[in-house]
């Protein structure tokens, strides 16, 4: 029951409707016997939406598009991961009497890095990453903290060349990539999320040039690619286990504790299915 114990976490964004992120904590709350509620939040100007977070005593927040880089000008510190990333995905708010110390944290390379290490080993691959955007900074930025030698590939090559330079690792031209094998290929783009889920971000003969294919996309779960892939013989990661796993390492960071993994991915699996037309 909410009450005037009730710990108070969210998600700020915009659209912020369609986030299975609520589903996730509440259900971790709930699990854990926690007096905590999890509230998505879509503020109409961003520095005094993030007061009011500050005043309202909020612990911790998660923050998507478009605000993961205009958030950080707001903040007491960002942690050295997250700026070199560039980006914050995770606020946590520690107060001392009447002061209040709002940090920014990064748990999306995380969320990457073991989605992808339950089926490889990390240190010594090679993975290519489709996307220049700001998940494949972050998911590039894992890949090569865990020792991993990453190559970027991007349909606007300009920026794909922009982020392969930041990275200080290859850029791959669309048509040279019938010439590159990898241990794992990850879709960081929008292609194949539905309404327009029958789209490939990468041509289904190249397939099986790669033991591992991983898609963010979680809407559909079963993407084309993934389906694509799994019929190559590839072994398969779908996009709720790096929302699942960034989110726990969110939650551990907030209330200190171990997060319940199986019941987050119950949540977002449940809260995904009843989205379905």
């Amino acid at each position: 029951m909410i009450n005037g114990h009730t710990q108070l976490f969210g998600i700020i964004g915009n659209p912020v409707e369609h986030s299975l992120s609520p589903a996730m904590h509440n259900a971790a709350f709930a699990e854990l016997g926690m007096n905590g509620v999890y509230i998505p939040m879509r503020p109409a100007d961003l520095a005094e939406g993030f007061r009011g977070l500050r005043s309202l005593g909020f612990i911790g927040v998660s923050v998507t598009v478009p605000f993961k880089v205009a958030i950080m000008e707001f903040l007491d510190a960002v942690d050295p991961v997250a700026r070199n990333i560039g980006a914050v995905n995770t606020l946590l708010f520690e107060r001392d009497g009447d002061h209040c110390r709002c940090t920014g944290y990064n748990t999306d390379w995380l969320g990457s890095n073991q989605a992808l290490g339950e089926e490889l080993q990390l240190a010594g691959a090679t993975v290519l990453i489709l996307g220049a955007g700001g998940a494949a900074r972050a998911v590039g930025f894992g890949l090569i903290e865990a020792g991993a030698s990453v190559f970027i590939a991007n349909r606007t090559e300009a920026k794909g060349r922009a982020l392969a330079a930041q990275l200080r690792c290859p850029f791959v031209p669309t048509d040279q990539l019938a010439e590159l094998r990898a241990d794992a290929l990850i879709n960081t783009t929008s292609v194949g999320m539905a309404p327009h889920a029958d789209a490939l971000p990468i041509r289904a003969e190249l397939l099986p040039r790669f033991a591992v294919v991983m898609d963010i996309v979680y809407a559909p779960l079963t993407t084309r690619l993934l389906r694509e892939a799994a019929a190559c013989g590839c072994r398969t990661v779908d996009g709720l286990q790096m929302l699942q796993y960034q989110g726990a390492a969110q939650f551990s960071l907030w209330t200190g504790r171990e997060a319940p993994h199986r019941v987050m991915r119950q949540a977002l699996v449940s809260e995904l299915r009843s989205r379905l037309p």
